[in-house]
């Protein structure tokens, strides 16, 4: 599928009913630690807005995920969507645009906002994902902060459409171990939160 074929699906697919939290369940780990929903913790959680950057490279349409530094408070060393803690009287869409520009040093001024995607709760941090799904027309320039992202990682929308490039592995989290779904790419392997998100974006994707 050509870089135009998968943006379009995109935006006709986010302009639907979104998957929601079914899909988001295919990725989880099992068992999940917390069961509670968004719409159960959205009075009492803290909000986070994150992005789900797409861009044309190569001639493929990337997504950008960074991987955490050691030193960050919340997920260290974990592979995840830019983003962070809303601001008052900020909306989330302008939450994901101003961490991802601090976080990467972005110009961001030509972004154009295709959708949202279900938000998601994250017991063992007590924050709702609110994640934004917006397009570059040419790759960005990184300049990340090194207190925060440790690397970038660019891939291939049609890397995470391959069923082949999906796997499951022992994952231990806190006292327990669970069973975790992850996408695999160059010896990444992309789990928990951030693969719960993949997932549905790509079920928007299908049914589109």
């Amino acid at each position: 599928m050509t870089e135009k074929a998968i943006l379009e699906r995109v935006e006709s697919g986010l302009r639907a009913p979104l998957p929601g939290i079914p899909a988001q369940l295919l990725m989880a780990p099992d068992p999940r630690p917390g069961q509670k929903a968004y719409f159960e913790v959205e009075g009492t959680a803290l909000k986070a807005g994150v992005l789900l950057l797409l861009y044309e490279e190569g001639g493929e349409l990337r997504l950008l995920l960074t991987r955490r530094t050691e030193r960050v408070l919340h997920h260290p060393g974990q592979i995840s969507f830019p983003g962070g803690e809303q601001h008052p009287g900020e909306s989330v869409e302008a939450t994901a645009l101003r961490e991802t520009e601090e976080e990467l040093g972005l110009d961001l001024s030509a972004v154009r906002i295709l959708g949202r995607l279900t938000p998601l709760y994250i017991p063992s941090s007590n924050y709702c994902m609110y994640p934004t799904v917006a397009h570059l027309p040419v790759r960005p320039v990184f300049a990340p902060q090194a207190d925060e992202v440790a690397e970038t990682i660019e891939v291939p929308v049609a890397h995470l459409m391959e069923p082949k490039n999906r796997g499951r592995m022992d994952w231990t989290i806190g006292p327990r171990k669970v069973d975790a779904p992850f996408y695999e790419f160059l010896g990444h392997k992309i789990w928990g939160a951030t693969a719960m998100v993949l997932a549905e974006f790509l079920a928007v994707l299908d049914k589109a």
